[in-house]
């Protein structure tokens, strides 16, 4: 068992809760650690104890919130790699969407980590479309959090998925 993985109705799952809501909602700027602990019932001081800080928070609803979509797009993949590169990139990007969407979690992958490092959905964008050092992976990875911040800022989620769907990704020049 993981060690984050709270027991339900305590105070770190409430901020693990409230974190999803907020960060998914507003992105990490516009939410602040007095917001987070008054929405979970709790003191900051519980806040800091279980996650150090406003960002320790955010990293692990942050890496939940990936790994999930990451387990669809890989799934979406694999399901479409007989079509070829193209037909499974294309299906990733429009499940991950579609899950973040439904979620209520868009804005929170639309934005770069506060945290320099590694993009894990632009690392699988780069494995999927292959070697190469063509720039493919990165270039997608950044239309896909475009999409997500439009949708987390209005625009039906069934006008971004057609631009999505618009997208070329079949990596030639």
């Amino acid at each position: 068992m993981r060690e984050w993985i709270p027991v339900p109705g305590s105070s770190k799952a409430r901020l693990v809760h409230t974190a999803l809501e907020r960060f998914g909602a507003a992105g990490y700027e516009a939410v602040n650690v007095t917001d987070l602990a008054a929405g979970a019932g709790v003191t900051t001081g519980s806040l800091y104890h279980h996650f150090g800080s406003k960002l320790g928070l955010y990293a692990v609803v942050r890496e939940e919130a990936e790994r999930r979509v990451l387990d669809r797009m890989e799934g979406a993949a694999a399901a479409r790699a007989g079509d070829g590169p193209a037909a499974a990139t294309r299906a990733a990007l429009l499940v991950g969407f579609d899950y973040l969407a439904t979620q209520g979690l868009a804005r929170l992958l639309a934005e770069r980590h506060p945290q320099a490092g590694a993009d894990p959905v632009e690392s699988f964008l780069d494995r999927l479309t292959g070697p190469g050092g063509t720039p493919l992976g990165r270039l997608l990875a950044a239309a896909w959090r475009a999409a997500l911040a439009a949708q987390a800022e209005g625009v039906p989620p069934d006008r971004v998925r057609a631009a999505l769907s618009a997208i070329a990704v079949d990596g030639r020049p």
